[in-house]
């Protein structure tokens, strides 16, 4: 699973990858500083079972942090897209292929209305940040429908000549972009499109088709960043927007209270709505205004940075769940010793075998049964997981 962090030049795109992976883009204030994507792991809050099941955990491709395991999930910051970008405008045709394998967006947009639809600086509150929101969402379609028109007469020959299936036929052709038969299915039943005769299909009724599908195929959250330095006004206007997820989002302050965090400045949670200063004498009046500026602006007004708000949204739209494999379902520990060592994120209805095959392909290959640790019954390869499921997998390995 991947996010991808997209949005217009300049609005905070990198600041808001580095607090999330803490991870080190280039950060500029003019357009296309992002060139090339930048890949890293973010992280989803989830109760640790540590709590519950009374043990001290040891984490390993995780972390723990006061009964809160922060699970990782791979995330990409592409470059800026501009107006056209389907057409080829700005690095449009790189953004858009960067974004193929991603399963949700993080649309980060300026709420401040400093950029304007290039990314370039401009005065607070003169660009309207909802125009952003219908610009990505526009090239984004305009992109997928180029790429469904390309062979679109070829495909609906053969569907009405040789009784080939137009979702199959279209699935086939987006694969590559993680769009599934089950999503063109459900969007032609959705626009009630006749599957027999697809060539009648009118241009508007392929665009909807085409929004729909990137609709449930790549849902997205809306970051309205810079929420500190927004008017009012400019805030009020996701109000506008009823059809989206917005979270107010500093994606600055969230990069200055991690990095105040691994300096010992102060004690600070990702996603929390506060931290403690350690020793106030200990540091600059310029550090400590800056940190009370946060806290006031930002914390207190919103109840948090909304960075990881943003991720946790967006693992929550794609319906996934955190399952703990563990070896010894009595200790709860790995072959060594490690108690409750990897959380993994995998799709609500995965199945036992469908864990034992990311954990190892020969543990899917061979897999025989598995104990849920919880309950200590015995479940068979179909059992579905759920969320928070601490599972042991013996396989013939």
């Amino acid at each position: 699973m991947q996010l991808g962090i997209v949005g217009k030049p300049n609005v905070g795109k990198s600041t808001f990858f580095n607090a999330a992976t803490k991870a080190h883009a280039e950060i500029a204030n003019y357009p296309f500083t992002t060139i090339e994507a930048n890949r890293g792991v973010m992280y989803i809050r989830k109760p640790c079972p540590c709590r519950d099941m009374h043990v001290t955990c040891t984490p390993h491709n995780s972390r723990c942090i006061d009964g809160t395991r922060f699970v990782p999930i791979e995330a990409i910051d592409v470059a800026g897209l501009v107006p056209d970008a389907h057409k080829g405008k700005g690095l449009g045709n790189k953004f858009l292929d960067d974004l193929r394998q991603a399963h949700a967006l993080i649309h980060i947009v300026d709420a401040s209305g400093s950029t304007d639809s290039e990314g370039n600086p401009c005065n607070i509150g003169t660009h309207d940040p909802i125009l952003d929101v219908i610009f990505l969402e526009k090239e984004i379609n305009f992109w997928l429908l180029g790429i469904i028109k390309k062979s679109w007469e070829i495909i609906a020959r053969k569907c009405e000549l040789e009784g080939k299936k137009i979702e199959k036929m279209l699935a086939e052709q987006l694969t590559g972009l993680g769009i599934k038969e089950e999503h063109i299915t459900g969007a032609i039943r959705k626009i009630n499109l006749d599957t027999s005769k697809p060539s009648q299909w009118k241009d508007e009724q392929v665009f909807q088709l085409t929004d729909y599908v990137r609709t449930i195929s790549k849902p997205i959250i809306i970051a309205f960043n810079k929420c500190d330095k927004a008017p009012d006004t400019l805030m009020k206007k996701r109000n506008e927007l009823t059809n989206c997820i917005i979270i107010p989002c500093s994606a600055e302050s969230e990069l200055a209270l991690n990095n105040a965090a691994e300096k010992g400045i102060v004690t600070y949670t990702p996603g929390a709505n506060e931290f403690t200063i350690i020793n106030k004498e200990e540091i600059t009046k310029k550090q400590l205004n800056a940190l009370e500026y946060i806290r006031t602006h930002v914390l207190t007004k919103y109840g948090s940075t909304g960075v990881q708000r943003c991720i946790d949204e967006a693992v929550r739209m794609l319906d996934l769940i955190v399952v703990y494999p563990v070896e010894d379902e009595h200790h709860l520990t790995d072959k060594e010793g490690r108690v409750l060592p990897d959380a993994h994120l995998v799709p609500r209805g995965s199945t036992a075998k469908d864990l034992a095959y990311k954990v190892h392909t020969e543990l899917g290959d061979h897999f025989i049964r598995a104990i849920d640790a919880h309950t200590h019954r015995i479940i068979g390869a179909d059992h579905p997981l759920k969320d928070g499921d601490i599972i042991s997998i013996i396989a013939d390995v």
